[in-house]
């Protein structure tokens, strides 16, 4: 199940507000935003904001309790994203809640009183309270770190610099206690996105060889880490495990596609799940039945929320065969998490006026890649 998602697509955040800067009108800040998909209540739950015009979610948990960032601080929700509680800060200006457990457990990352970046936090249940979980650099030091993702123990998993300023994969015990650096797959740098039941970790570290970033899955606990390979070009990209160990990302192919894959549970082998007819796919989450979301390109060159079945099994694109009815003109972007019980937190556009939600959708797919380059070059 995904309770946790990491920071990747934050870079969102800031595509939005160059379309501000731009003088564009932000159909997304006016008539779209994030949204609970229910698939068995068959409804399209809109999330309100702390008092913006819109806000960021990026994880949800079974009970449907969303995390997210809004008005520049992390919030949650209650049950099915009813309601909106503000999780302050460790002290400075700005917050973002990245993920979430069953116990409503939230981790992201905040700004402190005299600290140049920002440190990882986790908070107690449904919220409560904010603890810093500091960094591997050491108490005092002017460094980083960001969480990753949360299991029901309260286990963190992220991503913090160190004292010979390189970003490592880390660790840490129950309720956030703790933070042990993963270490890297041969290579300077390694983020961790996600972690299990059992504590199995996955992310992604550069090698030594391969001239990229490669996925990989750590035993439980977080001992060990396996490279997972690619599907056939030089980096791969693990963003979410479930509790079999079901781990899911995107790599690049032989021929320069980036395609989403799945693999068999413990990481064992990596399936390619194709596109929605365009070049390019990306999962982003899965739950414990195999079911796999994230977003790919369509035929028509547009960029289309997708679900599979149990296993990562046919690709279903989320526009054209909705699970829910849809408001007219309401287009289901990117796909950033699901639960066990069939919500889907998604990213919706409505198109209006035309020419600038296409500017806009252009512009975050921009600055999305443009930050994935950043991370893998």
């Amino acid at each position: 199940m995904k309770i946790t998602y990491s920071s990747k697509i934050r870079s969102l955040i800031l595509v939005a507000a160059l379309s501000v800067g731009l003088g564009f009108v932000s159909p997304v800040s006016a008539q779209g935003g994030s949204y609970i998909l229910d698939t068995h209540s068959q409804q399209l739950i809109k999330l309100g904001t702390l008092g913006g015009n819109v806000s960021y979610a990026w994880a949800i948990n079974d009970a449907g309790q969303v995390a997210g960032e809004s008005n520049g601080h992390a919030f949650i929700t209650g049950p099915n994203g009813v309601g909106m509680t503000d999780l302050g800060t460790l002290g400075g200006g700005f917050s973002s809640a990245s993920a979430i457990n069953d116990a409503g457990q939230a981790v992201g990352r905040s700004t402190t009183p005299g600290v140049v970046g920002w440190h990882a936090f986790i908070t107690g249940p449904n919220g409560v309270g904010m603890t810093d979980l500091g960094t591997l650099s050491g108490e005092g030091f002017t460094g980083h770190s960001d969480s990753g993702g949360v299991n029901d123990a309260g286990r963190v998993v992220g991503y913090s610099l160190t004292v010979a300023d390189r970003w490592h994969a880390f660790i840490t015990g129950p309720n956030g206690v703790g933070m042990t650096d993963l270490g890297t797959l041969g290579g300077y740098s390694s983020f961790a996105t996600g972690i299990n039941a059992a504590g199995q970790v996955v992310g992604y570290s550069n090698t030594v060889s391969s001239g990229g970033n490669h996925a990989f899955i750590t035993g439980p606990g977080g001992g060990g880490m396996t490279d997972l390979g690619t599907l056939g070009g030089v980096f791969s990209v693990a963003q979410d495990v479930n509790d079999a160990g079901q781990v899911v990302g995107w790599s690049n192919t032989a021929t320069g596609a980036q395609h989403a894959f799945i693999t068999g549970p413990n990481g064992e082998g990596m399936t390619d799940l194709g596109t929605l007819g365009g070049d390019d796919s990306y999962a982003t989450a899965i739950n414990d039945a195999g079911q796999v979301v994230g977003y790919s390109d369509t035929a028509a060159g547009e960029r289309h929320a997708f679900i599979t079945g149990p296993n990562g099994a046919s690709m279903t694109d989320l526009n054209l065969n909705s699970l829910v009815e849809l408001p007219a003109g309401t287009v289901l972007a990117p796909t950033l998490d699901i639960n066990n019980v069939g919500q889907v937190l998604v990213t919706a556009v409505i198109p209006e006026p035309h020419s600038y939600a296409l500017m806009l959708a252009g512009l975050i797919l921009v600055g999305f890649m443009v930050w994935r380059k950043q991370v893998l070059a």
